[in-house]
């Protein structure tokens, strides 16, 4: 014991002491082996053989002291060359570590090589005291733990398994591929304003109701890269109250069906040779104020526009920007105005005819932007012209989610329309703006 205890001390000492005489570079090259384990009862013989027999200095105590896995039964791992042996210890007046401004780091790295020597040169000089061979451990003893459960007052005794070594049963579940992709959303926005009857400014109350409903359905792109079909079907309709209407209590103001229909095969990356189809009209009547003169009916206006070109579509890696743009060189367009009580030059639709019909190109873009977390910013144009009529919708919705169910929306429509009428004391002639702030219900559901 009293061998053992010197041999452990004279190696905390020689872990960090500078040794002149002993060069294990003198030797020549062999088969090195790697340790996980420490000295022996024959720690005491090995030391004197692998130490010098004096020491020049003495090293803090951090860097004398030896982790635990020293002290363990050698065990030998695996073979491998190495270069010549370097010296076991260096002096540590004379070393000079390559990064100077990391002396912590060089300092582990070294403290971590004299160890690793160490063992090294013990096992080769013992082979004797190696009785471990890695290849032929036992298996480790089995861990148990217990268990209680306080309901029936029972304890239990379980053996411990590694999560490693648990076998998973997994049985396969065959999932569906899902062809098609269905989103829809909709929304129901109000705007109010009462005034009293003594207001000193004066005024009038209104509410005024907007409903947009979008229903999608999209070929799912991983199943039919090649492929692309999309079909928008989309109706809208705002109602205010007309208190200065003599006639009626409330008014449209606005109302729209509209289908958007896009087919195409890729071409190139993101390019498609497409077909397009936007079918638009209403179905309510709309009139003047304190009149019953027609404004608006079905089909009066209506518009079928088809076109034949390419189409690019995008879509971001975060999926928080969406752009497709659709150019169509080839287009037919027509326009009807079926309800006689309406006057079909207000379509730009020649007097006793009900339609009107015109080739020319068209081109549409759409914007699906995520600008925040909860506000998107939807834009769609659209341009058409037959070479003497041009025509142009620019829509843009932003919404303001507060939750999941209300929001508020701000619409802007800007419209160009070459056949427009001019009105009297007014500045607008060719170009037409509606714009709605409004605030309410908001809902959306699916895959798109």
């Amino acid at each position: 014991m009293k061998k053992l205890i010197i041999a452990v001390m004279a190696l905390c000492w020689c872990a960090a002491a500078v040794a002149d005489e002993v060069l294990i570079a003198e030797e020549p090259q062999l088969l090195e082996t790697q340790s996980t384990g420490a000295l022996s009862t024959t720690v005491d013989q090995a030391l004197r053989r692998s130490t010098s027999r004096y020491m020049r200095s003495v090293t803090p105590v951090d860097q004398a002291l030896l982790p635990s896995i020293f002290f363990m039964p050698a065990v030998w791992i695996n073979f491998q060359y190495d270069t010549p042996y370097e010296p076991l210890y260096l002096d540590s007046a004379s070393y000079k570590p390559e990064h100077v401004d990391m002396p912590l780091i060089d300092g582990d790295v070294q403290r971590f090589r004299e160890m690793y020597l160490l063992g090294q040169r013990y096992m080769i000089n013992n082979l004797d005291c190696v009785r471990y061979n890695f290849a032929d451990l036992p298996e480790p003893p089995k861990r148990y733990y217990a268990h209680t459960d306080p309901a029936t007052m029972k304890i239990t005794v379980n053996e411990y398994i590694p999560v490693d070594e648990i076998e998973a049963d997994i049985t396969p579940v065959e999932i569906d591929k899902r062809h098609w992709m269905h989103g829809m959303k909709g929304s129901l926005q109000f705007s109010q304003a009462y005034i009293s009857p003594n207001w000193y400014q004066g005024g009038n109350n209104n509410l005024n109701m907007l409903l947009n409903a979008i229903y999608q359905v999209k070929l799912n792109p991983a199943y039919h890269p090649k492929l692309m079909f999309e079909n928008t079907v989309q109706y809208k309709l705002g109602i205010n109250s007309a208190p200065e209407d003599t006639l009626r209590n409330y008014n449209i103001s606005e109302e729209l069906f509209q289908i958007n229909t896009k087919v195409g095969i890729k071409a190139a990356r993101s390019w498609y040779y497409s077909l397009t189809l936007l079918l638009k009209t209403q179905f309510f009547n709309s009139y003047k104020s304190n009149s019953k003169d027609l404004t608006a009916a079905f089909m009066s206006p209506g518009e079928l526009n088809i076109g034949l070109g390419m189409t690019y579509s995008h879509v971001s890696a975060d999926k928080r920007l969406q752009f497709d743009a659709s150019i169509s060189p080839l287009t037919y367009n027509l326009k009807t105005s079926i309800n006689s009580r309406i006057n079909p030059a207000t379509f730009g639709i020649k007097e006793g005819h009900k339609a009107v019909n015109s080739f020319g190109s068209s081109a549409e873009a759409k914007l699906a932007w995520k600008l925040a977390r909860n506000i998107t910013w939807n834009s769609r144009l659209f341009v058409f012209s037959n070479y003497e009529y041009l025509q142009g919708d620019w829509e843009n919705t932003f919404n303001f989610a507060f939750n999941s169910y209300f929001s508020t929306q701000f619409q802007v429509h800007l419209r160009y329309d070459s056949h427009s009428p001019s009105l009297k004391d007014s500045q607008w002639h060719l170009w037409q703006m509606k714009e709605i702030l409004s605030f309410g219900f908001a809902y959306t559901f699916g895959l798109i």
